[in-house]
């Protein structure tokens, strides 16, 4: 009886520091699984349409089971770059293929792909951000929700540019606003869960091969915002997790107790492989009641 006490308590001793660096502790209550599945860029090439099947059932597999999905955006190839009929057969094929192989409710937020920026279209309805809009039955592309005691805020990172040519990462006045109401009335104790598609934070940007003696930041890598948010952030600690996608890199980086992640993409280097070190996968959260959480990343 004393062995198996003594070793019990050496079971423990090693699970302890396993689980603190795991952002969780050992009292902690599960409360939710997710996937965080980004930059899909579906399109009917390079077996695209079968391995993103694949990706779906990979996830839904996983035990315990994933209750939710959420889709960083890009999720068709190029709205940008296409005629209407290619971006209308892009997005039957996504919608599809989530019909008929997805059984898990899913929350979407835009990327840059996603949005129909061709300057000689203004005068159409689906210009902009309305087409995609439409297809994912979207009121406004940022929006929040509460689930298992975690509140969810979506944001829509991708704006023209001043010269109206090209996107940048940023909220905007109206955007930040409503992200700063959305805080304020979030009770103190309930964890929250940011997803973007543009990295709000992120060192990915600095793997250049080119680089002498300085680094350039495009503003369409990374919010130009960053540090407003990043202050409005630190006066709310329940902000506890940051997820996006578009660099197609995984990385985790931790700044003032907020876990920035950025789940590499499911296309990997657009299907054609991986991108650099990254291979073509998803994210696995495990949320805690508390605000702590587990995550990986899938290779499927």
């Amino acid at each position: 009886m004393d062995r198996r006490i003594a070793l019990k308590s050496i079971g423990a001793g090693l699970l302890a520091p396993a689980l603190a660096k795991a952002n969780i502790n050992s009292t902690a209550k599960p409360v939710m699984r997710i996937a965080h599945i980004t930059d899909v860029h579906l399109k009917d090439q390079f077996g695209a349409p079968a391995k993103f099947a694949r990706c779906l059932h990979h996830l839904q597999k996983q035990t315990p089971k994933v209750n939710l999905i959420l889709n960083g955006g890009d999720i068709v190839f190029d709205m940008n770059k296409e005629q209407l009929s290619t971006i209308d057969a892009q997005w039957n094929l996504y919608k599809g293929i989530i019909q008929n192989d997805c059984s898990l409710p899913v929350k979407y937020c835009l990327g840059n792909h996603d949005i129909w920026w061709q300057e000689d279209k203004k005068d159409l309805s689906v210009y902009g951000k309305q087409y995609a809009m439409g297809q994912l039955q979207l009121t406004k592309p940022y929006y929040s929700f509460s689930q298992n005691g975690w509140k969810f805020i979506i944001l829509d990172s991708v704006h023209l540019d001043i010269d109206g040519t090209w996107y940048i990462g940023k909220l905007g006045d109206e955007q930040f606003n409503w992200l700063e109401s959305e805080l304020q009335q979030t009770d103190a104790k309930m964890p929250v869960l940011v997803m973007s598609h543009i990295p709000i934070l992120t060192a990915t940007n600095l793997i250049d091969d080119h680089v002498v003696n300085k680094w350039v930041m495009l503003g369409g890598d990374m919010h130009t915002d960053t540090a407003k948010i990043i202050s409005l952030f630190y006066k709310h600690s329940n902000v506890k997790l940051c997820l996006s996608g578009h660099i197609h890199l995984r990385e985790k980086l931790v700044y003032n107790n907020v876990t920035y992640i950025c789940d590499g993409a499911v296309s990997g280097a657009w299907w054609e492989g991986n991108r650099r070190e990254t291979f073509p996968g998803y994210g696995l959260i495990d949320l805690y009641a508390d605000g702590s959480f587990k995550e990986k990343y899938m290779i499927y």
